[in-house]
C-alpha cells in the first residue's frame, strides 16, 4: 500500500470525477426547514418586480425596433 503525505482527492469515491470534487460535497443534507428557508429566500431573490420587467420590456422593444430599421 502506498503511503501518500499530502491528499488532496477524496480516495473513498469510485469515479475519477467524484474524486475531483471538495469534500464539502459529500456532508450530510440540510434540514427540511433550512432547505424550505433558503428555498423561500432564492425565490424571493429571483423574483421580477415591476420595474424588473419595465426594462426587459423597453430593452426588448427597443432591440426590435433597431433591428427592424436596419433591414428595412
Amino acid at each position: 500500500m502506498k503511503r501518500r503525505a499530502l491528499v488532496l482527492t477524496q480516495e473513498s469515491a469510485g469515479h475519477p470525477f467524484r474524486r475531483s470534487l471538495p469534500p464539502h460535497v459529500f456532508t450530510q443534507p440540510l434540514g427540511v426547514d433550512v432547505e424550505a428557508e433558503e428555498n423561500a429566500q432564492a425565490a424571493h431573490r429571483w423574483r421580477m418586480s415591476g420595474g424588473d420587467w419595465r426594462s426587459f420590456l423597453t430593452a426588448y422593444c427597443t432591440c426590435f425596433v433597431a433591428v427592424m430599421v436596419f433591414i428595412a
